[in-house]
């Protein structure tokens, strides 16, 4: 039997959803195009400190090209992040698109002005993913290594996070932002890959007993990440793009062997929560899995604290 790669699965998906009934117009227009969740998770972690709260917007998975992920189309996800009014908004990567379907591509100076509205009282925060190291704006577009991405970030106010550490303080309660360059960022073959994270490293930068989120791209490195870290966030997988009982889950348990595709996962007492992301990849195509937006509220707030 041959194997069943991710772009084989998507084509017969994509395939299999081109009906007489419509089924293909939702999945290759509709969903993707058009469709936009927003999904909320309220986590309090072991040890998390009494009377922290944090309220924190994550966005996943961008993957900016035309027609279905234009800077327009940034902008109006920006502006809905704003709405939320969150203390803090994290970007997990993938800036760059993600398959070669496209009308045009989105170059990172127009997400970058597009994603520039955004704002919250402790800042916003990001990591690059796959695609942002692996070509240009769209697939077969040589790389600059992300430095295209670094500077739309910079340039929009958005603080890149490279195997790194911040301390954060929210009413004088301390907490850490941690960000992991990429897991699969340095590509030395068509399947073949070099992580550049550093995760030992980067929380050796934690001086402190102070909380920690993490920011991965892939959830891979979740079996790897210590007790110490209250919580992890992540993307990459688009939970699954396509959502076909039974067919999907086999599919990602034979490409990835892990079942870290989508939502809350709980592990020995540690916390991960991986968005499905706004943006397609291999196939411009989304069934049952919509872009979503999501909001995660850390923590309890005090009695003299509430979280709007």
């Amino acid at each position: 039997m041959f194997p069943v790669t991710r772009r084989r699965f998507l084509q017969g998906a994509g395939a299999l959803l081109v009906t007489p009934f419509g089924l293909g117009s939702y999945a290759f227009a509709i969903e993707p195009g058009f469709r936009l969740d927003l999904t909320s998770y309220h986590v309090t972690p072991p040890d998390w400190p009494e009377g922290l709260a944090i309220k924190a917007a994550v966005i996943a998975d961008i993957h900016a090209c035309e027609p279905l992920m234009s800077a327009a189309r940034v902008r109006r996800i920006a502006e809905l992040t704003n709405a939320l009014q969150p203390d803090i908004i994290f970007i997990l990567g993938d800036f760059n698109a993600g398959h070669r379907m496209v009308s045009a591509a989105v170059y990172p100076h127009q997400w970058g002005e597009a994603l520039s509205i955004l704002r919250a009282p402790l800042g916003v925060y990001a990591i690059l993913g796959n695609h942002d190291l692996w070509h240009g704006a769209l697939p077969g577009m040589r790389s600059d290594g992300g430095e295209s991405i670094r500077r739309a970030l910079h340039h929009a106010n958005i603080k890149l996070l490279e195997n790194e550490a911040v301390r954060l303080t929210k009413n004088g309660a301390p907490f850490w932002v941690a960000g992991l360059a990429d897991q699969m960022g340095g590509r030395i073959g068509r399947n073949s890959f070099k992580g550049l994270d550093d995760l030992p490293g980067t929380l050796r930068q934690v001086s402190d007993d102070a909380p920690i989120v993490l920011l991965a791209h892939e959830p891979f490195i979740f079996r790897q990440v210590p007790k110490r870290v209250a919580l992890t966030l992540c993307g990459h997988t688009h939970g699954g793009q396509v959502d076909l009982p039974f067919i999907t889950t086999a599919y990602l348990d034979s490409r990835w062997r892990t079942d870290y595709i989508y939502g809350h996962i709980v592990e020995d007492g540690r916390n991960m929560i991986i968005s499905a992301g706004l943006g397609t990849s291999i196939l411009p195509v989304r069934f049952l899995c919509p872009p979503e937006l999501v909001q995660v509220t850390i923590g309890h707030p005090g009695k003299d604290q509430t979280i709007a």
